[in-house]
């Protein structure tokens, strides 16, 4: 204690920075040396795919494991220090036991495989450890953040790139509740003096296929579930134009504000686009904001090939969510939001707390803090900047077309194959399809009986529970519009995926419905 208090009294010496916690090599590299040894040789065999995808295990196994590795996973009232030989077995541990993401079958979420230029700069990131609030303490994250901002509202069109505001944000969630914010504050700026309460009912419109993100955001910013309208959406699951106007009309008849759409590039199950020129059109008309929730399909933006095919007429809109730790396969999270109406960020979210965002300090116009809603904000642009940096516009274009084409592949197999069944029409990057049991091939989810309904719907289980179990592969099923589960690929690791993945696993899928279809009967 006395050694402990002399330091903080007379300064901490050069020689004794290590040592405040004995056995600990806090100062230098000792201890993430090895770790990074363990994590070389976790990505180096990443792709490998004669390993699993995931070791499955309980939450007592993994409490297990933990001990033997001489940790205990959960935390006492009294813990105590264990050996740095421990903690590196914990380390191990925790890389056996967790979902291999960065496996060329993993394919069960919007993220997977990321390049190691931009593990990099995550890396760097936490080393450096700083806010991005002010200039003064992030002064080349800071120049990085709006370099890349810029980026993307030019890729979203000319009136982005005219003019724009935006940063990056902890997910795509967040990024849609501050096109709600924005739109909001737009037509009624009073609700950060007054609140809610007193001021219009407001009323927001998303397609029934958006994402619940939407519908949360509601929740927080106190608009609520009943203010947040779903539009029905076409077989491809993109919103239809004239059931928005109908909604918005019965809105305004009900003496509600209509002030905001929620439009989507890319829907999480089936992949659909919106028509963004027909509804920026209705948009104008009724004076309301037109947001597009980008996180998973956005990045075709990037693509020279489909560009055109799925976002036409997305210029004209007044917000914009990315996602890059998904097509661009960046680490989580790796996103933001950009408007073309500069200055209302700050405007809507912004106190100038007089201890941060001093007026009389150098390159206080720089300062992103006040742009957003919260105070400490880590910095997730360094590791996309690293990435546009080492592969260059080409790079992300060869990424997002990869994807798109080998999405085409997968639905011409199911196509050719009457063990498969489409179950939603491909757009560009989901592949929605069942596999159809011996006795079922000639299956129509409209005139299916209720048994065959059933079975579809607990087969699809079957077999993603036996590939988990086995370290397979992971994909993800669900059931939508009353129709049976069906599997939903989607390929954001595509830059490590060939046709022959493709052929396997559809391969495997076969072979254990095959096996399984049995105990989905009844």
């Amino acid at each position: 204690f006395f050694r402990l208090l002399n330091m903080a009294q007379n300064g901490l010496a050069e020689s004794d920075r290590s040592v405040i916690m004995e056995g600990w090599a806090v100062s230098g590299s000792e201890f993430l040396k090895p770790v990074c040894e363990k994590l070389f040789a976790y990505l180096d065999s990443a792709t490998d795919t004669s390993k699993q995808v995931v070791q499955i295990a309980s939450p007592g196994e993994l409490r297990t494991a933990f001990k033997q590795a001489g940790v205990s996973i959960d935390l006492s009232d009294n813990v105590e220090q264990v050996p740095q030989e421990s903690l590196l077995k914990a380390c191990q541990a925790v890389i056996d036991y967790s979902v291999h993401t960065a496996h060329p079958h993993f394919m069960n979420q919007l993220y997977g495989h990321c390049d190691p230029v931009s593990i990099a700069g995550d890396f760097m990131a936490a080393a450096l450890n700083t806010n991005v609030h002010t200039y003064e303490v992030a002064p080349v994250f800071t120049v990085i953040e709006r370099a890349v901002i810029s980026k993307w509202a030019r890729l979203v069109g000319p009136e982005f790139a005219k003019d724009h505001e935006g940063l990056f944000v902890p997910g795509g969630s967040i990024a849609n509740m501050y096109g709600l914010l924005l739109a909001r504050f737009r037509v009624f700026p009073e609700v950060r003096q007054k609140g809610v309460v007193g001021g219009p009912v407001m009323v927001a419109f998303v397609s029934e296929q958006a994402h619940y993100s939407y519908q949360k955001s509601a929740m927080v910013i106190g608009l609520g579930l009943d203010n947040m309208v779903k539009v029905k959406s076409n077989l491809y699951g993109a919103m239809i134009p004239e059931d928005l106007e109908s909604k918005i009309a019965d809105a305004k008849a009900a003496g509600k504000v209509p002030f905001y759409v929620g439009a989507t590039a890319g829907s999480t199950v089936t992949g659909a686009f919106d028509d963004y020129n027909a509804l920026a059109d209705i948009c104008a008309r009724e004076n309301m904001w037109l947001h597009v929730d980008g996180a998973w399909g956005g990045c075709a933006l990037l693509s020279r090939k489909y560009r055109d095919k799925v976002c036409a007429g997305i210029g004209r809109i007044d917000s914009f969510a990315f996602d890059a730790h998904k097509l661009m396969a960046m680490p989580v999270q790796c996103a933001g939001v950009v408007t073309r109406h500069p200055n209302m960020l700050k405007a809507c979210n912004g106190m100038s707390a007089p201890y941060l965002f001093q007026p009389d300090k150098l390159n206080t116009e720089l300062d992103m803090g006040d742009l957003t809603i919260q105070c400490g904000r880590r910095n997730d642009s360094l590791k996309l900047w690293m990435a546009w940096n080492a592969f260059g516009d080409q790079g992300f274009t060869d990424r997002v077309d990869r994807s798109a084409d080998l999405c085409k592949y997968w639905m011409d197999k199911v196509h050719s194959d009457p063990q498969f069944k489409e179950a939603v029409p491909l757009t560009l990057f989901n592949v929605c399809f069942w596999y159809l049991p011996p006795g079922m091939r000639d299956f129509d989810p409209v005139s299916c009986t209720p048994e065959q309904h059933k079975k579809l719907h607990k087969l699809a289980s079957l077999i993603k529970g036996r590939m988990q179990r086995e370290g397979l592969a992971m994909i993800g099923f669900q059931p939508l519009n009353g129709m049976p589960n069906f599997f939903r690929v989607v390929l954001p690791g595509a830059a490590i995926l060939s046709t022959k993945d493709v052929d396997s696993i559809m391969a495997t899928i076969a072979k254990l419905g095959e096996e399984l279809a049995p105990q989905a009967e009844g």
